[in-house]
């Protein structure tokens, strides 16, 4: 399962939470496949990606209840948490960057936060996409991943994007530790 998070609707297409809807949608147009299936609180589909058909998964609960989509999903396809990968936002990287992990705490993401409830565990691979931290500390974190990127930052998100679909499918084809290896520090 390759899940995407983000918040759905029009007004939070383009905000910085929603880099992991982004990733799944250049996914979806580079093979031509489609997760436009509303199931179980989750826009769906299938595709083929690293060798194997993949569950593709876009929480339609917005970002605090994406693991009420999840796992239900997990379940009815009966997905252990060890092989649900997740694509979402971290304000702790630059706009740019991405980090391939293993499994490891919400750090305070939302979405991060309600996959662990749900499945009972951070034993779950992660690509993180950085989408920059907040101007300055008084600035509200919300409003923060809300918000739009500059014209800038779309030029440099745009090949992290690719280079996030790069990195679900080497995950899924060589395994999480050569996806970290290949990804991690460029």
């Amino acid at each position: 399962m390759l899940v995407g998070l983000g918040n759905p609707g029009l007004k939070y297409e383009r905000t910085r939470h929603n880099v992991g809807f982004r990733a799944i949608d250049l996914l979806c147009s580079q093979r031509g496949c489609r997760a436009d299936r509303l199931r179980l609180k989750a826009l769906t589909g299938f595709c083929e990606l690293g060798g194997q058909k993949v569950l593709l998964v876009k929480p339609m609960t917005y970002m605090n209840l994406s693991g009420q989509a999840v796992r239900p999903l997990a379940d009815y396809y009966k997905i252990p948490p060890e092989h649900i990968l997740v694509i979402f936002d971290d304000v702790s990287l630059p706009v740019g960057k991405l980090r391939v992990r293993p499994d490891g705490s919400a750090g305070g993401h939302n979405g991060a936060k309600s996959l662990i409830a749900e499945l009972g565990t951070q034993d779950f691979p992660r690509i993180r996409i950085g989408v920059g931290e907040k101007p300055h500390p008084d600035y509200d974190l919300a409003d923060w991943v809300l918000s739009s990127f500059s014209a800038q930052e779309e030029k440099q998100l745009a090949p992290v994007l690719e280079r996030a679909v790069e990195a679900a499918a080497a995950v899924i084809e060589d395994g999480v530790r050569q996806a970290m290896n290949r990804f991690n520090g460029n």
